[in-house]
């Protein structure tokens, strides 16, 4: 008996959602499956790490009947990926096999047993709800996830933090050298929550968030947190350990302020980046009225210098930084005009979009 059956497309996309967090190889060899359950017309797919789980439903067509059974979530993907996107599949379950077919052809794969497969434990109890568009989650999540640190001793460093207080909803994040802060304005006030989701939950949600307007709900435990929408349920442990004080770390009151087209300033960085020490990366900007000097050099004794013309009129100062920190903040900007504070040659810069509050970076110095 069939017991399921809907078109390639419907499949395969519900399936790419899910696999994003499975692991080729992993400790529990189930975990390289995806689970099927299938309860009357609604087919329902659950992928975990032991850490994230995504679980989405579809409805299907086919005999009125049920089955649950894990199976290779790659190796499915990989089949249905050679047959026509029209094309009606057939999923059935016999015993410790998975027989699915479409048009002339007939795969039989290795299946293992769904009791087996280690669901994550959902909190008991997550705090109150609330929605945000899925189109402004994922610009906050792009203006600042670049900030990250990867494989950090300091564990909470290799993430997000997420302050939901008010009407407002930050996300912030630091490596320890740069400072990334964006924040956009909710419909409805909520208690103050506060909460740092881990480096793979991060890139996993800016991959499964579409730019639409659609309304995306999220929801904080003591040690989890759970996104709903677009038919999916995604659930995570959060990373837990104490956020840098941010608010410390944003500079207040720079007296030297420079407001200039973002495209110029990102093309004289490009250029002067090619002939940096692959080591430092660094680059010295001198700033005098009227002009922006950008220069580097690298142990061959080859120099790069790029002038900007700039309305300035404050102090002279030159000062070094990580020039691909700075590439980075304006590459995930796409304003037209950049503003620039600074307050000497040891101090933090301060990277913003001029007359909007919503997204600040900074950027420490370094010596060149």
């Amino acid at each position: 008996m069939i017991v399921l059956k809907a078109t390639q497309d419907k499949i395969l996309s519900v399936l790419q959602s899910v696999a994003g967090i499975v692991e080729r190889r992993h400790t529990l060899p189930i975990l390289a499956n995806v689970l099927i359950r299938k309860t009357g017309s609604v087919l329902q797919l659950t992928t975990s790490d032991l850490e994230i789980q995504i679980r989405m439903m579809v409805e299907t067509d086919g005999d009125v009947g049920n089955f649950t059974t894990t199976v290779g979530a790659r190796k499915l993907i990989d089949i249905l990926r050679t047959m026509p996107s029209d094309q009606t599949v057939s999923l059935k379950s016999s015993q410790n096999k998975l027989i699915l077919k479409g048009g002339k052809s007939r795969f039989t794969l290795q299946s293992l047993p769904a009791e087996d497969f280690p669901l994550v434990q959902e909190a008991a109890n997550f705090g109150s709800s609330f929605s945000v568009p899925q189109k402004t989650l994922k610009e906050l999540l792009h203006q600042v996830s670049f900030a990250m640190a990867v494989h950090d001793i300091r564990y909470y460093l290799n993430g997000i933090l997420f302050v939901a207080e008010g009407n407002q909803l930050s996300l912030v994040a630091t490596d320890g050298h740069r400072l990334a802060f964006s924040s956009a304005t909710l419909d409805v006030d909520v208690p103050r929550q506060e909460v740092i989701l881990p480096r793979k939950t991060v890139l996993e949600m800016q991959r499964l968030l579409s730019e639409k307007e659609g309304a995306l709900e999220m929801q904080f435990a003591g040690n989890q947190a759970k996104f709903t929408f677009d038919d999916m349920e995604f659930v995570t442990k959060l990373v837990e350990g104490k956020f840098p004080d941010y608010n410390r770390v944003i500079p207040k009151n720079h007296k030297n302020t420079i407001t200039m087209g973002r495209t110029a300033l990102l093309a004289t960085l490009q250029r002067t980046a090619i002939l940096t020490s692959e080591k430092f990366k660094g680059v010295r900007l001198n700033l005098e009225p009227g002009v922006l000097r950008v220069s580097s050099s690298n142990a061959e004794q080859e120099e790069a210098v790029d002038e900007l013309e700039i309305d300035y009129s404050g102090d002279a100062i030159e000062i070094g930084f990580n020039v691909t920190y700075l590439i980075d903040a304006l590459t995930n900007m796409d304003q037209d005009m950049v503003q620039v504070d600074l307050a000497d040659s040891n101090s933090s810069a301060l990277i913003t979009i001029p007359d909007n509050a919503t997204f600040k970076y900074v950027v420490m110095p370094m010596r060149i």
